[in-house]
Parts: C-alpha cells; structure tokens; sequence
C-alpha cells in the first residue's frame, strides 16, 4: 500500500479523497528490466501500469509510437477493451505501480473526468480539462453566450413617427436609440435612429413635429444571434467600428449589446484598444495601443478564453492598428487605388503574440505614383518595427518591391508561381494563399486571388510539390526522445512547435484547400469546408483542429512567460515546465500530426513528389 503515489499528476488529480482510498488501497508495484516486453500485442492486460522510474516505448506494427516517463500511464484502452493493440517494451530498467483493472473501471464509473482523461481521444481529454477549469472560466469570453450579458430593451416606432416623439421616447426611457419598422416599400425593414442621428437632425434644421423617422434611420443593421459567444460579438463590433449591435432572437430583435456593457462583463479593456487606435492622430499614438493588445491577450489566456477565440480578437485589433496607421501614412489617392493585405498567421486569423510582418501592396493598373506608394511602404514597416512586429527575415513586406506590385504583376507573378513550382515559388505561393486584405479595394486582391485559383487544375504533380513541404521540418526520429526524456544532462528540453506540428498542419490543410479551391483563411475554416465537400474525415479534421489549437496555446503560454521575464519570444516550449496532462495532451497532439501527414503522403502521393 505506497503512500507516495504522486496525486497531482493526471489523471490522478481529479480524484476525491475516497477514490485516492481505492487507489492506495488496490496499487502494488513492479520490477522490468531492460528490454523486457511488459505487454505484447494481443495480451490481455489485468493492471494499468503508472511509471515511476525509466522509460517504456510504445510500438505498433513495428513502429514507435510514444515514449512513456515518470508519472505517465498506460495502456488503459487496452485495459478496458480487454486485448493489448501495442506492444510496450521497457527502455531501461523501469519501476512502476501496477492498478488493478477493478479499481480502475470503478473509478472510471465514478468520475467521467478519469475516464476521459485515461483513455479518451484527444477531444474528449481537451474538454475533460476545460471541465475541470471551469469555475475559473464561467464568466469568461470563451464559455459567456450573448444572451448571458446585460441587454437593453428595444423600443420599436413606425417609420412615420416624427422627431420629436423619438425625443420623447428618448427621454422617458433613458435610451439612446429605437428599431425603426418599415414597410413603406412593399417589404418589412427593421432599421436603427440613434441620438447620433438626431444630433444630425438637429444641426440641419430639421423641424423635428413633422419629420419623420423612417427616411432619416439606418437599415443596414449590425446584429448577433443571442446563443453567439461573446467573442463573436466584440469582434463584429471592433470590425465595423460600432459600440452597439442588435440581438436577434429567432427572428426577432430582443434587445441590444452595448459595448460598455459587454466589456462590464468580461471585465477586459479592449474597448480602450479600439478607441485608442480610433483616436490616433500620429503613428506615435498608435505604440501604446499597440503594447495593450498584448496586455490583452495575457490577461483573456488567464480568464481561461480559447485560444482561437484570443486569435480571431487580435486579428480584428491588428487590423485596425494596421489600418489606422495606413491611413495616417498614404494619401487619399494611394489609399482608394490599393490595398494593403497580410499574410501567414495574420492572415490566416491565427497569430496572437508578435511575429514576423508579413504583408504586400495591390496597386491599381492605371495607378502611377511609383514614388509615392514606395515612399509609404517604407514608412509602414517602420511603424510596424516600432509597434513591435520585427521585420520579415525573408523580407516579404511592402518595403520590398517584389511584395508592392500592380495587379496585372501580381497575377503574372503568382501564375510564375503555380505554373514554375521552384522552392521559392511554392513558399511565395503558400505565403501569398493566407493573404486577407486590411483596407483599400479589396476587389484587387479578389481578382489575383480568383485568377490563381482559375489555373490550378488536377495537377497532382504540381500539388504533392506544393504539399511536400509538409516534410521541411521532418524530425519523427527521436520525438518521443525529446519530449520526454527530462532533467538529464545533455538532454534537450525545448521544442519548436511549429517545426514539431503547426506547420504540418496549416500548410497540409492549405494543400488540401488549394486543390480543391476553398476561399477561407483560417485552417479552421478550411478544414469545415473541406469535410462539408467530403474531401476529408470528420473524426481525423476534429483531432486535427484541437491539436493545432492545443499546440497554438503551449506555444502562448510559453511565449507570454518569455515576455514576462523580458525574454524574446521565442516560438519555443521548455517540456520540463509542462505538467504531466500537458505532456500527455501534447503527446496526443503529435501523435495526431503524425497521422495526418500519413493521410497527406497517401492522398498526395508523396513518396514521387
């Protein structure tokens, strides 16, 4: 009956004090030496095998699969199925505590949360964690619904009631704006008078007894559905630059989000970014909303918010602090003849701390002020350097001219691309796949976009070229060496998660998306699009998604500690800083990467690109 077993290491942690009974009360301990086979394919296992000392490897079909260290367990799948599927050998000598298979089907019939954790897929184990977080998530941005925050009621008046009843009715409720219905035209519209519009009203002379409401209201409403998040709904607001948006209910407007009272609620300051940016009169102003949006960030990854919710809102600020300062740069002339669009992460909606500037410039054919439009790239760049975006090393930034074409060159360059698939080329091509554009005519970048897409062809050749990059950062030899073997000398404890996983999976889904001419951005949404098409899995595109955003957030975490302790971000995890669920989630992680490119090299063909 061992009284050290570690209880603070998953799944164990998640247990009462009763079942921390059965476990002491059902454990024994076991002896392997080097090289033993502790369980062989086919076996039928009686105990789950918790590690105390060495290293086992796990191996299918004569392939290693995972490593298990210090605190780890397994093979609890094959426990309940009843029949070993893997091979597990011990590395080295090994000490560990031997479960009995009764007590852990108890404890898994007493406490979801140890089953999930035990031997879920990686899905089931990521929300078995966001369940036990939740008491500290409830009123956060990622788990809050609209309909959760404070709405104000809506006040209707017909189109025909005139100003000055509005007034009234402004007054006596203490609102600021009322849903107009109109159906004066053949049809029923809901528009929006706000004291804005009034205001207007009032500086034109407009007698208020007998005009009325209708002509002078807005019909393009702004609205969310009540069950949205409320990520969702600040994020509508930061990109149409309102304060308020309408809630929609079935059908029907049941109230209205104001901005104060949305940021009342998730109690984060993001309202002072936008109104900072908004306000801006010199690039100078721009720096400090630009150092909030990363004050930001830390403070939603500590309420618990999603990492790809933290994602989709940095990309809605970003855009507007690059737009804002476009706009203090180029003149009105250059602003409506281009446009300005990012690339990568940014592009893709899924950068969240600084990295690399990645973006380009559109211009008009007709467009001849070389000069002017150079002069402003040049001045962007550096603002970006001083808002903290560190300049490009492979230099693909508006500064350089091969990323400030006309679009006539654009769509001669990127057909270069497609059609001379050179290294440089299909990195160009890959780059240029995730551009979104940030303001000017976007119509532009549309038209390279549609012309590209026009000459990709069922060129499997072209495309395994394209795909193959997902072996760049090859490195299955000796992952599970590097993710587990900790604390010994001349071990190496840090990992590139991009070159470990987030590259394969972004440029595999990009592939897939190329090949099959899907629009969106985010691997996110390019992964719906591709299982709605039947081109993909839905279980593999589910395990896909969480271990890139599981990845995503091991990589934050990391980055804001570096800046904490005024380090440079690095893009690397210290594994010995991980617990031990982090290490099993992120083994999981890897493990899904790894079938993923299977399913790339199979589809691709990639062992003749």
């Amino acid at each position: 009956m061992p009284n050290a077993f570690n209880f603070s290491a998953s799944p164990f942690d998640c247990l009462n004090s009763q079942e921390q009974k059965l476990v002491r009360d059902s454990v024994d301990i076991a002896y392997f030496k080097e090289g033993e086979i502790i369980l062989d394919v086919g076996s039928a296992p009686t105990h789950l095998f918790i590690l105390i000392k060495g290293f086992v490897r796990q191996f299918e079909n004569g392939e290693e699969v995972a490593l298990y260290g210090p605190d780890d367990c397994f093979d609890g799948r094959g426990l309940m199925a009843g029949k070993v599927s893997s091979q597990f050998i011990a590395s080295e000598e090994v000490v560990t505590y031997q479960l009995a298979k009764a007590a852990v089907k108890e404890l898994i019939s007493d406490n979801a949360t140890f089953g999930a954790l035990l031997f879920a897929d990686l899905s089931k184990k990521l929300n078995a964690l966001a369940e036990r977080r939740s008491q500290y998530e409830i009123n956060s941005l990622s788990l809050a619904q609209v309909s959760q925050a404070f709405l104000r009621e809506v006040h209707f008046v017909d189109a025909n009631t005139n100003l000055f009843e509005v007034v009234r009715i402004f007054s006596e409720n203490r609102t600021n704006n009322v849903l107009v219905r109109d159906d004066s035209k053949g049809e029923k519209r809901l528009g929006i008078f706000t004291i804005t519009n009034l205001q207007r009203a009032i500086l034109a002379k407009i007698p208020l007894e007998s005009t009325p409401v209708g002509p002078l209201s807005n019909y393009k409403l702004i609205c969310v559905q009540a069950s949205d998040h409320l990520y969702e709904a600040l994020a509508v607001m930061i990109r149409h630059s309102v304060h308020r948006v309408i809630v929609m209910d079935k059908g029907n407007a049941i109230g209205t989000l104001e901005q104060v009272d949305l940021l009342s609620f998730i109690a984060n300051s993001s309202s002072l970014v936008v109104q900072k940016i908004l306000q801006a009169k010199t690039l100078g102003d721009l720096k400090v909303p630009a150092e909030q949006i990363t004050k930001l960030i830390s403070l939603l990854h500590r309420n618990g918010t999603k990492v790809g919710m933290i994602a989709r809102l940095v990309q809605e600020l970003n855009s507007k602090l690059f737009e804002r300062a476009w706009s203090l740069i180029a003149s009105p002339d250059l602003q409506k003849n281009s446009c300005l669009f990012v690339m990568g992460s940014e592009g893709r909606g899924e950068q969240i701390l600084k990295t690399d500037q990645d973006n380009g410039l559109i211009l008009s054919n007709d467009y001849q002020n070389l000069e002017e439009a150079a002069s402003a790239c040049d001045r962007f760049s550096e603002a970006l350097l001083q808002f903290g975006f560190p300049e490009c090393p492979g230099k693909i930034m508006v500064n350089n001219p091969e990323w400030r074409m006309s679009e006539a060159d654009f769509i001669n360059t990127t057909k270069h691309w497609l059609l001379e698939p050179t290294p440089d080329s299909l990195m160009n091509l890959a780059i240029f796949l995730d551009s979104h554009p940030i303001t000017g005519n976007a119509d532009l970048l549309f038209a390279i976009k549609k012309a590209l897409f026009n000459l990709v062809t069922d060129n499997q050749f072209l495309l395994a070229r394209f795909a193959s990059a997902i072996e760049s950062f090859s490195s299955e030899t000796g992952w599970w060496n590097r993710l587990l073997t900790l604390g010994g000398e001349g071990h190496e404890n840090r990992i590139n998660l991009k070159k470990a996983g987030i590259f394969s999976i972004v440029h595999g889904v990009r592939a897939l998306a190329l090949e099959n001419h899907i629009w969106a951005n985010s691997t996110a949404e390019r992964m719906n699009e591709l299982v709605r098409l039947n081109k993909f899995p839905k279980d593999l595109s589910e395990d896909v998604i969480e271990s890139l955003h599981l990845l995503m957030e091991l990589r934050l975490m990391s980055g804001l500690s570096e800046l904490e302790t005024d380090k440079e971000v690095s893009g690397e995890i210290d594994i010995s800083r991980l617990s031990t669920l982090e290490r099993d989630l992120l083994k999981d992680s890897l493990s899904v990467v790894k079938r993923f490119k299977q399913f790339l090299r199979q589809h691709f063909h990639l062992e003749f690109a």
